[in-house]
């Protein structure tokens, strides 16, 4: 395991590019195989990225916003002294990977967004109590947790499907999330890696080669040095300085996050999140001036975000329209039987999703298929449905997309924990089949 966990190391360090030029040699790929494999010509292709190009816009300041609030809320004193209160239960850096891959994956469970902040900011307050740990591994083992997400309460294709009006309802009805979710597969998939995860990420931390490690390259962030405070003196900087102004803005987007969970359930998607994240930050900073402070420094951290997430929306956008997604979906059915399709979606959603890294795209794009192909060979629907979710998850752990947000917190680089998420990609494949093909 030393001896592999290092040569995945040596090679992304020394061959994978930034996470944006990554990004521009996929659209190159996906542009070359499109002509070759469908009947799309170069002006084609070229027509596809340009379609698709602006239509994550709205998923992209989502995302920015995950990335600035996260940074907003943890920089106020309390949230530090909670996380860094938490991080004292590490005493070892085999503790501190274990604890950190733990927390990440619980949160992660609970909510995508939720947990992609938090294990990354955990990771940082684990890494100053345990200074010998590796930083990169516990980076790592922080997105690990990402993992288990589709298989938990945020999940987008099994909380698609048990919504009425879905646009697959007419082939199969509405599924309820016991069936999903709560299924024998997903409940031995997710338990399975939230207890092994920490125990493999112990492991990789243990056989990390340490005369790799050039620490001079990554270091932990340092916490955000507040500014000398001067005495307000013009109306406008009592404004700018009063706790009042906080606390009413504050009081009232508390008002609104109990009564959205108050009237829709336990509805924690995606903008919940933010506004909780953003209006819980400017009553913990106490003044306008304070917040406003915090949002300088954190927007500088959602720039990779801005710039490459357009990127891959053209991207999807010569894989949809092309059809080579269908291409890849179907090639995959063609080999699949009714007790193997579950475990073949798995597989098929986990390379398509390397090309549509979005568990909503890529249902739009594959859900269809195999849905129809297990209406037909009489396949359990709702276990292929959790295939493609799972595939999309799978394949997280070697696609940048998601990276960045854990990333733009942490202050690395997707080369620096990409060698250690080759390894949690292929031993996570193992649990993920046992559920599929023995449950």
């Amino acid at each position: 395991m030393k001896a592999l966990t290092g040569f995945f190391d040596r090679l992304v360090q020394r061959y994978l590019p930034d996470a944006f030029l990554f990004a521009i040699i996929l659209t190159f790929l996906v542009f070359v195989i499109g002509i070759i494999f469908t009947d799309s010509g170069p002006v084609d292709m070229i027509n596809h990225w340009g379609t698709g190009f602006w239509d994550l816009l709205a998923f992209t300041m989502q995302m920015a916003l995950v990335v600035i609030t996260g940074y907003i809320l943890a920089n106020a004193p309390v949230i530090k002294s909670f996380l860094a209160g938490l991080s004292k239960l590490a005493k070892t850096p085999a503790h501190a990977i274990m604890l950190v891959t733990f927390v990440s994956a619980i949160a992660c469970l609970i909510n995508y967004g939720f947990g992609l902040v938090v294990g990354a900011l955990f990771a940082i307050h684990v890494a100053k109590q345990v200074p010998s740990a590796d930083f990169r591994i516990l980076v790592a083992g922080a997105y690990s947790g990402f993992l288990v997400w589709h298989g938990g309460l945020s999940g987008s294709i099994p909380l698609s499907i048990a919504t009425p009006g879905h646009f697959l309802e007419k082939e199969m009805g509405t599924i309820p999330v016991n069936e999903t979710l709560f299924s024998p597969s997903n409940l031995f998939i997710v338990a399975a890696l939230v207890l092994t995860l920490p125990i493999f990420n112990r492991f990789l931390m243990k056989n990390a080669d340490p005369l790799n490690q050039d620490r001079s390259k990554w270091t932990v962030p340092d916490d955000e040095v507040e500014p000398v405070q001067k005495a307000p003196g013009t109306p406008a900087e009592k404004l700018e300085n009063s706790r009042i102004i906080s606390l009413l803005i504050g009081v009232m987007g508390l008002a609104y996050i109990f009564y959205h969970f108050a009237t829709k359930g336990f509805d924690l998607n995606i903008n919940i999140v933010n506004f909780t994240f953003l209006f819980l930050g400017i009553l913990l900073h106490k003044t306008p001036r304070q917040f406003l402070n915090t949002v300088s420094n954190g927007v500088k951290n959602a720039g990779g975000i801005i710039i490459q997430f357009p990127l891959y929306a053209g991207i999807m956008g010569m894989v949809t329209l092309s059809g080579l997604s269908e291409q890849i979906a179907l090639w995959f059915v063609s080999l699949a039987n009714e007790h193997t399709l579950p475990f073949i979606s798995f597989i098929s959603g986990g390379i398509i999703n390397v090309f549509v890294p979005s568990g909503g795209g890529q249902w739009a794009v594959q859900g269809p298929i195999m849905i129809d192909a297990a209406m037909a060979i009489n396949a359990d629907v709702a276990k292929t449905a959790m295939g493609v979710a799972w595939g999309d998850a799978w394949t997280n752990m070697i696609q940048p997309f998601w990276a960045l947000p854990a990333l733009a917190i942490a202050g690395l680089h997707i080369r620096d924990i990409m060698g250690f998420c080759v390894m949690i990609l292929l031993y996570s494949f193992i649990p993920i089949s046992i559920g599929f093909l023995f449950f």
